[in-house]
């Protein structure tokens, strides 16, 4: 896969140069929300979104200075990650290596930051998650699921998958929480084996059993699962849906990708689809860059509206960003929510951020009118250096 975009399309600074005359906070509330066109973003200086652009810029050079020190090669990062604790962990699904850190920082609607590669198509792991759970609510919203509540089993032609009386109930809420606590092997690859519970290898098939919908635990065989369902909903592949109904329509590139696995392929309506996965966890999942990214998330800080559209229903952004009973922590996949400001202090507690390893970030900051992204930093940083940003902030 070609991994940099053209670079003419976004140029790349470390602060934004081009000068605007300072709105004030009164006048900056009476304009009409910015929506960028495809292929260009408006920059502004920081000062004139409000932001100091020296400290702006000490938190650039902290972000850059705190790289993660983790391994280019997605294939061996993936492998030092995962398989000392998986015992069935491999590669099904493709790898590509990292760029530099990068990030980006929107203001207002308006680009006041943008370091590293912006550009340049990475893999966004379990950012994925994210894009999918958008998918789902689409067909939410359309009425093509009648209710989250429903079993997930009533919306695939067979059991299989479902057949036992433990997975029988499980629901569409219990998939998109990551509650499920779903039992099965879906593309060679038992749910046991993500992360597995037990002391000896032994133990891992016979983990204890929870009520679907009590229990959390972070699990990508089970994502897979949602992925499928979901692509039995649409009947069409996913990749494809979430182009023609989000990705087009709020102006992004067309360089980004959504992959499966070499076997997660099925048959619907007569045509070979494949089904994609929910991260990169065995390769894989979304590559894209950090201005698709960007948009994404300035998307979900304008309620799911991009221009005179609204494409993603409020009603599900409010239940994405509602705290599930078994992880107050954690809306829908892969919805990071910042309860209590547990998950990032420096931040306020309406924050979200779409979360992968790397680390991926995409942070939605509703009070200051805020996305930031930022890639491939030391995720021990992560804290301070969003601080940092939020203290650049003067109005």
């Amino acid at each position: 896969m070609k991994a940099c975009a053209p670079a003419a399309r976004h140029p790349v600074s470390l602060i934004a140069v081009v000068g605007f005359a300072l709105l004030s906070v009164a006048g900056r509330a009476e304009q009409p929300a910015y929506f960028p066109p495809r292929g260009e973003w408006e920059r502004r200086q920081p000062a004139d979104a409000g932001m100091d652009p020296v400290v702006l810029q000490r938190a650039v050079d902290f972000s850059v200075a705190n790289e993660t020190k983790a391994t280019r090669d997605m294939a061996k990062f993936l492998e030092q990650v995962f398989a000392p604790h998986e015992p069935m962990w491999k590669l099904l699904g493709p790898t590509q290596p990292r760029g530099n850190l990068t990030g980006v920082v929107v203001r207002h609607g308006y680009v006041v930051a943008s370091w590293g590669d912006p550009g340049r198509v990475d893999m966004t792991h379990s950012v994925t998650k994210t894009f999918l759970t958008t998918v789902v609510g689409l067909a939410w919203q359309r009425g093509m699921i009648r209710s989250l509540d429903d079993p997930a089993r009533d919306y695939l032609p067979t059991p299989e998958l479902f057949a036992s009386e433990h997975d029988a109930g499980i629901t569409w809420d219990d998939l998109l929480r990551q509650t499920s606590d779903w039992s099965g092997t879906l593309w060679g690859m038992p749910d046991w084996a993500d992360r597995p519970v037990g002391i000896q290898p032994s133990d891992y098939p016979n983990r204890p059993m929870h009520r679907p919908g009590t229990f959390y635990k972070y699990n990508d065989v089970r994502v897979n699962l949602l992925s499928l369902v979901a692509l039995n909903v649409w009947r069409r592949p996913l990749p494809q849906v979430l182009r023609e109904e989000v990705m087009d329509p709020i102006g992004a590139s067309g360089t980004w990708r959504w992959l499966g696995y070499g076997n997660s392929w099925v048959v619907i309506d007569g045509e070979n689809m494949q089904s994609v996965s929910g991260g990169g966890h065995l390769g894989g999942g979304m590559f894209v860059d950090a201005w698709d990214m960007a948009r994404f998330g300035y998307l979900f800080l304008r309620g799911g509206r991009w221009g005179d559209r609204q494409i993603v229903s409020d009603k599900w952004i409010a239940l994405a960003r509602t705290p599930g009973p078994a992880n107050a922590d954690y809306g829908f996949a892969n919805w990071f929510l910042n309860t209590g400001r547990r998950t990032m202090p420096a931040a306020p507690e309406s924050s979200v951020t779409f979360r992968g390893n790397g680390p991926n970030v995409i942070y939605i900051d509703w009070d200051h009118d805020l996305v930031i992204v930022i890639r491939w930093i030391d995720e021990k940083k992560l804290n301070e250096f969003v601080g940092q940003v939020l203290g650049a902030i003067r109005d």
